[in-house]
C-alpha cells in the first residue's frame, strides 16, 4: 500500500512535465517541478512517525554486538543471500528502466504526438499502483520469493512486448501489462529482507539493495541510448532488457532463505 503511492507520480507529474515543456524551456520546467516537489515533500516528511509496533522497542545499533545466536552485520553483508539480492535488484531495475525512459521517445518516433506518448507512461504508473498492491497480497499469501521469481520472468517478456508496439492502443496495452508487473515486483525485495535479516540492520540491508537498484536504474537508460545510437533502432533496446530480465529471474531462483532456529521455526508453525 505504501509503495503504491509511487504509482501516482507517472499519472500526475509526467503529464505536468509534458505540459510545462510544451510552453517553457526544459530548465524552467525543471525549476517549476522542483518547487512543486519541495513544497509538498518537505512539509509532509515532518508528519512521519515511528511505527506503533516499534514505539517501545529497544533499538540495538547495527554496529554493536549481535544478540546471542543472531547474525552480525558483517555476516549479513557477506552472505550469499545479500549478494543475490544485490545482483537481482540491479538487473531487475536495469530491465525496466530502459523501457521506462525510452518508451516515450520510441512512441514519438512511431508518429505518436508527445502529449499522447507521455500518457503511455501514465498508464504504466496507474497499472503499477494495482501491481504493487496485488503482488504484495500475493507475496503475503504464497511467499515473497515465489511471487518475485514469477514476476521477474513475466517482467522480462513484458519488456520484450514493446518490440511489437507501433500504434498508441498497442503501447497502452503493453504499458499496462508491463507497469503492473515491474512495479509489483519492487515491494517484494523489502519483504525478503525483513524475512531473512534482523530488524536492527534493516536500514543497512535495504539501503544496500536499493543502491544496487539505483545503479541498475542508471545503467538501463544509458545502455539503451548507446544501443539506439549504434543500431538506430529501439528494438534491440527491448531485446537487451528482455535478456537482463531473464538474468534477474535466474539470480532470484538461486536465493535461499536463511534456515530459522528450531525454536523460531516451531513458533512460526504454531
Amino acid at each position: 500500500l505504501v509503495s503504491a503511492g509511487m504509482g501516482m507520480a507517472p499519472m500526475t507529474m509526467a503529464p505536468l512535465a509534458a505540459w510545462l515543456v510544451s510552453g517553457h524551456d526544459w530548465r524552467t520546467s525543471m525549476q517549476i517541478v522542483a518547487l512543486v516537489v519541495g513544497a509538498i515533500m518537505i512539509p509532509v516528511s515532518f508528519l512521519v512517525r515511528r511505527p506503533p509496533a516499534l514505539a517501545h522497542a529497544v533499538a540495538v545499533p547495527a554496529g554493536e554486538s549481535a544478540p546471542q545466536g543472531e547474525m552480525s552485520l558483517g555476516e549479513a553483508l557477506r552472505s550469499p543471500q545479500f549478494m543475490i539480492l544485490l545482483a537481482t535488484n540491479f538487473f531487475c531495475c536495469a530491465t525496466h528502466s530502459g523501457p521506462i525512459i525510452h518508451t516515450v521517445s520510441y512512441a514519438v518516433s512511431c508518429g505518436i504526438p508527445l502529449i499522447a506518448a507521455v500518457t503511455i507512461y501514465s498508464i504504466e504508473g496507474f497499472a503499477g499502483m494495482g501491481g504493487r498492491i496485488a503482488f504484495g497480497l500475493l507475496g503475503d499469501r504464497f511467499g515473497a520469493k515465489r511471487v518475485l521469481v514469477t514476476g521477474l520472468l513475466l517482467q522480462a517478456f513484458g519488456a520484450l512486448g514493446y518490440v511489437f508496439a507501433q500504434q498508441l492502443a498497442t503501447f497502452y496495452a503493453v504499458g499496462a501489462v508491463f507497469g503492473f508487473i515491474y512495479a509489483g515486483t519492487m515491494p517484494l525485495y523489502a519483504v525478503l529482507v525483513r524475512e531473512n535479516f534482523p530488524l536492527r540492520m534493516m536500514g543497512t540491508v535495504i539501503g544496500g539493495t536499493a543502491m544496487a537498484g539505483s545503479l541498475g536504474m542508471a545503467t538501463g537508460p544509458l545502455a539503451g541510448g548507446l544501443i539506439y545510437d549504434a543500431f538506430s533502432s529501439y528494438a534491440w533496446l527491448y531485446i537487451a532488457s528482455w535478456a537482463m530480465g531473464l538474468g534477474a529471474f535466474l539470480m532470484a531462483m538461486n536465493f535461499r532463505p536463511f534456515a530459522k532456529p528450531q525454536g523460531e521455526a516451531a513458533a512460526a508453525a504454531a
